[in-house]
This record gives C-alpha cells, structure tokens and sequence, in this order.
C-alpha cells in the first residue's frame, strides 16, 4: 500500500488516497477512475510530498542506553563472580563432576568454560549449571 497526496485542479483541494502500488494509481488515472471527492472532476494529480520515514536516531539513543545498562549489570555480576568462586577455565566441567561426585571433594563453587554439550551432560547428571553471560575486557 502507498499513500498519495492528491490534488484536484479543478476545485483546488487537496486529499490523501491510499492505493495499492504506484502503477494501481497510474491504472486508475489513466481509465479516470480516479475523481476528486468534492466536485468529481478526475483532473487530480500527485502532488509532491516527503517519503513517510521512520526516524531511527531516538530508537537508537535508546537501544545504546539500555545495551549500556545491561553491560553494567553483566560487570556486576562478572565481579561478585571472580570474588566468590573460583576460576577454572577449560576444566569445567570435569570440576564440576569432581566436585559432585567426589565425596571427598570440597563443596565449592566454580566458573570456567565449556562446550555446550559438556552443560547438556552436567544437567542429564544432576549437576546444576548456569550459563552467565561474560564480557571479555576486549570486548569493552
């Protein structure tokens, strides 16, 4: 669909009609089907108007603020993260298994990496994970 602004020359009044593509507009003025809606004349053409544009910079401004909201939130918790448990790295998950299944073992808690199906298999075992969202420094 495609909105126009008209304009009748005979009256001299101006309207809005919607149409299904340019060409239909075309069609319609060509067979002169197309009147104006106060004194039926079909001299109506096109007038020149602007493109009907989104404006994309306030969307923007605001996607920035909440992306920067959620990058603080993040560092946050990466912090309470490295201050709480211990690193691990690649070994994840098999400390995880060490610790739930090793009686011995301390219970404490970890963070480190894996792949996704070694966190599928940690879950089918009962042993409870999170997967938390990190920002490498890199990254900033």
């Amino acid at each position: 669909m495609i909105k126009y602004k008209l304009h009748c020359k005979n009256c001299d009044k101006k309207f809005d009609s919607w149409f299904l593509s340019s060409c239909e507009f075309d069609k319609l003025k060509k067979k002169k089907i197309l009147t104006c809606y106060t004194c039926n004349s079909s001299n109506v053409e096109k007038t020149l108007m602007s493109p009907n544009l989104k404006n994309t910079k306030k969307k923007e401004k605001f996607n920035i603020k909440k992306l920067n909201k959620l990058n603080k939130l993040i560092r946050k918790n990466q912090n309470y993260i490295k201050k709480n448990f211990e690193y691990v790295g690649e070994k994840f998950a098999y400390e995880a298994r060490l610790i739930h299944y090793d009686k011995k073992s301390k219970k404490k808690g970890i963070y480190g990496k894996a792949k996704i199906n070694e966190i599928r298999e940690l879950n089918d075992e009962g042993i409870q994970t999170e997967v938390v969202p990190w920002i490498n420094k890199k990254d900033n």
